[in-house]
């Protein structure tokens, strides 16, 4: 157990770049989450199929297979990949110092894959709503896109919250994969670090290194707990 002692700052080092990914790959799943399932719901056929063909095919394919695309063929384009340089996300890099090698790779895998959930996550808490009041606001004059800011999604927000918090538990757990596909100083890079370089034993790793996801997830976890028997005593 002195490894936990001795690389301490190896710990610390791997869970604030995970805890990094995680925020900026939960924020950019919300956001395209939240467009595609306007996609999912448009009166539109045509954007109505392009948000049920991103949903399908990224929820029924493995995290894996998407992060490896996004590591190996994403870099093999070059410098034909600059549309990948958002200018807000070199400012939060630039901020937090990290772009570190397949950083930015990880961080799109992760986002593209999450969204998917999030979007049926979304889509559920729309089903929430009662049908009446969509059509009242119909009535009332209300376009899709007005029905969607002041009627539905205010309310769709509420029923939704809960799943979206399992999806983003996940998406932190789902995070382990990416020391493994080329982003280096993550809490898997560190536990094949100390275990494999340094020689360290492997279970007290292992522990350190699931103590690091517990501090992501439990309390969140427990947040979302009290929020569904916050909204199980108000629907009483």
């Amino acid at each position: 157990m002195s490894v936990w002692v001795d690389k301490f700052d190896v710990f610390a080092g791997g869970f604030w770049l995970t805890f990094q990914i995680c925020v900026l790959a939960a924020t950019g799943a919300l956001i395209l989450g939240a467009v595609v399932a306007v996609l999912r719901i448009s009166p539109v056929p045509p954007l109505r199929a392009v948000g049920t063909a991103y949903v399908t095919i990224f929820r029924n394919m493995p995290l894996t297979v998407v992060m490896f695309f996004s590591a190996f063929a994403l870099p093999a384009l070059g410098s034909n990949a600059d549309f990948l340089r958002i200018p807000v996300l070199d400012l939060v890099f630039t901020r937090l110092s990290t772009d570190l090698p397949y950083f930015r790779f990880a961080l799109i895998a992760l986002t593209l894959y999450t969204a998917a959930f999030v979007c049926e996550a979304l889509r559920s808490g729309v089903n929430a709503v009662s049908p009446g009041q969509a059509e009242a606001a119909r009535s009332l004059g209300l376009t899709f896109t007005q029905n969607l800011r002041y009627v539905v999604l205010p309310q769709s927000w509420k029923a939704s919250i809960v799943p979206l918090g399992s999806v983003i538990i996940a998406m932190i757990k789902n995070s382990a994969l990416i020391g493994f596909f080329g982003v280096v100083g993550d809490l898997s890079a560190t536990a094949d670090q100390l275990t494999g370089a340094e020689g360290y034993a492997f279970i007290p790793v292992a522990i350190g290194i699931s103590i690091g996801y517990l501090i992501m997830t439990v309390p969140l976890g427990a947040l979302l707990d009290r929020i569904e028997r916050r909204q199980a005593v108000a629907a009483r």
